[in-house]
């Protein structure tokens, strides 16, 4: 089995996930995915052999809509959420964000589509989400694949190249004392 069909494999049979991907679905937003720890946590999870997943501090929706690049929009669609799609399920916490304006935050050329924002994720294992298609079925989004997130490392990502943060978000997050085998990659 491929690392893709894997991972999809480990999100068909996480009943959570995938109540947050058929959630997300129902906003109908464009080019939108469960990203970042959504899905590395779950590999990571596997391939450490921890029985039950980590919990997510928080679900990571990001989409792209160059007509709104609100962050006030971004807020009412997280209260949406919270109160209408996910009121039968309150351990949801969404973060919802439109990728056509985080160019903004690092002074990059606007980014043209979800798939490239992520692209420019500080860790190349952070790079990657998931979807339903309109058929139900899980695609995957890995602008720089999968290969890295199977290798248990962290992996500052070249084309970020903010060694600050990444450092400051290894050591924040705690990542490798919950999952001990990672080492770093810079």
């Amino acid at each position: 089995m491929n690392q893709q069909q894997q991972i999809i494999q480990w999100l068909y049979a996480d009943s959570y996930r995938m109540q947050a991907l058929s959630i997300a679905q129902e906003l109908g937003l464009n080019q939108w995915c469960l990203a970042a720890g959504f899905v590395r946590n779950l590999v990571w999870d596997q391939l450490h052999g921890h029985l039950s997943p980590t919990p997510l501090n928080d679900i990571d929706l990001v989409y792209f809509d160059e007509k709104n690049i609100s962050t006030q929009h971004d807020l009412q669609l997280e209260a949406q959420l919270q109160q209408n799609l996910s009121s039968q399920h309150p351990l949801f916490p969404w973060s919802v964000k439109n990728q056509a304006r985080m160019h903004l935050r690092s002074g990059r050329r606007p980014y043209y589509s979800t798939e490239d924002a992520i692209s420019y994720w500080v860790e190349v294992e952070t790079a990657v989400g998931a979807r339903l298609n309109k058929n139900g079925d899980i695609e995957l989004v890995a602008p720089l694949g999968l290969d890295a997130l199977f290798t248990r490392t962290i992996t500052l990502n070249p084309k970020n190249g903010e060694i600050d943060t990444y450092h400051q978000r290894v050591n924040s997050k705690g990542w490798q004392q919950h999952w001990p085998e990672l080492r770093l990659v810079i």
